[in-house]
């Protein structure tokens, strides 16, 4: 029997440790790597230019992989719903496989694709690779609930068996046991499509700081490990106002990076410098924290709002909004968006390249004190924050020019300048730059006695909820109220 496969890339954009990829080319005849893209959605979706450029350049590095292996990839225009059964007929599909997306969303659009996938006589193959770990395994040693804080979900894992092993790269005599007649005019029936063609707008758009692709991505990830002894510290500051040469991060999301091969790799050298086999809670902390917020989101639809969310505090708007003031319609310049959450987190859904539905929506819940308690309560002032990881401001000056005259002093608060140095400066409050939205230490502090009140009242239901995490939650919240309200940074 002919088997003909078609591996369906979404996020997994690489070579490297794909089991999903691997399966379409065991046994096969030919082999099609296919990326769908619906142009529409692109015009319509909350993703700004740069995001798109990142997943575009992935895709032409993505493509350029495969062509050295005498192969290319497929990249279809429209709905996969729309796409695969012209596919399935044109191509005569045996087979299809796909890497298994953990997010709501990602799941149910599979599960029609699978569903019709079986109906035109399809074989269909899932396979994980990125998460570390079996999300569903996690939520089962939990109760059948996810873990809702940090330390009972590090517990689990510790229980559980090390992630699977890292598969080799693809091989040219892999592909050339599955050769793919590939078109003459592929470029013109499968090319993959520019900004402008997606609707972007493109005169003065600056070069592109981040390089998409699994080449870059390893590239990143060799440079980064050279750095052994920092990477094996217990330490390691994550925290940067600028563009890292070994960020990883936005080729974790795409997947552009396996995230076991960064495990692994982080692993070995734990082993070899550290002697033991626990890594510190740095680099690989982050790797957990990823995994944290994906168990907590995949059975989640509702995991990035607050209605319809079981995880996460009904907190009515009054609470929400800092001093009975509206949440701001748009961004205002000085003025850090994780002030305002649920702005904030959209805001970070557009303009970040890391940007992950799971993630994203986890940590917000976290930073807004939510969901996720931790045993302090933090409240981040942007003037106290900024001092202490840009003292000089120079990241305002770059991309706040108007303040760039203002002396260290004030940067950070050109309110509280005197008139004489604003004009001066060149920039006068009110007039060539806005005045502020909001007295912080106020807000802070109102904001922090309602949302004590949400949360003494919360635990008075503490125990009746029907659903085991619900009451998990509560009793946690109930914890955390015992801390000190006064741990908060001032302004």
């Amino acid at each position: 029997m002919v088997v003909n496969s078609v591996h369906w890339f979404r996020k997994g954009l690489r070579l490297h440790d794909n089991p999903a990829l691997q399966e379409a080319l065991n046994g096969a005849d030919t082999v099609r790597c296919v990326y769908i893209l619906d142009p529409w959605f692109a015009g319509a979706a909350n993703v700004g230019i740069n995001r798109w450029r990142f997943l575009l350049e992935a895709l032409e590095d993505l493509d350029s992989s495969l062509k050295k292996l005498n192969s290319r990839l497929f990249v279809v225009r429209g709905q996969p719903t729309d796409v695969f059964p012209r596919l399935f007929k044109e191509w005569n599909v045996t087979r299809l496989t796909l890497e298994y997306d953990p997010e709501p969303y990602g799941k149910e659009r599979d599960g029609a694709i699978i569903k019709m996938a079986q109906e035109f006589g399809v074989e269909t193959a899932v396979r994980n690779s990125h998460t570390l770990y079996n999300l569903d395994r996690i939520i089962e040693m939990n109760n059948n609930s996810p873990p809702l804080t940090f330390k009972r979900f590090q517990t689990i894992v510790s229980r559980l068996e090390l992630p699977r092993r890292p598969l080799a790269p693809i091989t040219q005599q892999q592909m050339n046991r599955c050769p793919t007649q590939i078109p003459d005019n592929h470029d013109q029936l499968y090319s993959i499509p520019s900004l402008e063609e997606l609707g972007f707008r493109t005169e003065g758009l600056p070069p592109a700081v981040w390089r998409g692709g699994e080449s870059e991505a390893l590239e990143r990830l060799s440079r980064h490990l050279d750095k052994k002894v920092w990477v094996a510290s217990t330490r390691v500051k994550t925290c940067s106002l600028y563009a890292s040469p070994t960020g990883l991060s936005p080729y974790l999301r795409f997947g552009c990076l396996s995230c076991r091969v960064l495990y692994y790799n982080l692993r070995e050298i734990y082993m070899k410098l550290c002697k033991r086999s626990t890594p510190p809670l740095s680099l690989y902390g982050q790797l957990l924290w990823r995994e944290f917020f994906y168990t907590a989101a995949t059975n989640n639809p509702n995991f990035d709002r607050m209605e319809g969310n079981p995880i996460c505090v009904q907190v009515s708007p009054d609470v929400e909004q800092a001093g009975g003031m509206d949440p701001p319609p748009e961004r205002h310049e000085g003025e850090p968006v994780v002030s305002w959450c649920s702005p904030g987190r959209q805001v970070f859904e557009e303009l970040l390249l890391d940007a992950d539905w799971s993630v994203n929506a986890g940590s917000w819940m976290w930073l807004s004190c939510s969901a996720f308690f931790q045993q302090f309560f933090h409240c981040y002032c942007p003037v106290g924050f900024g001092r202490r990881t840009d003292p000089s401001g120079d990241y305002i000056r770059r991309y706040i020019p108007i303040l760039k005259d203002y002396p260290n002093r004030y940067i950070y608060e050109p309110w509280n300048a005197p008139e004489s140095l604003q004009k001066a400066a060149n920039c006068v409050v009110g007039v060539h730059y806005p005045k502020p939205m909001i007295n912080h230490a106020e807000g802070s502090r109102l904001n922090i006695e309602r949302m004590k009140q949400v949360y003494q009242q919360l635990s008075h239901y503490r125990g009746l909820s029907k659903k085991p995490h619900q009451s998990m939650n509560i009793m946690h919240q109930n914890v955390w109220l015992d801390q000190k309200w006064s741990d908060v940074a001032s302004c």
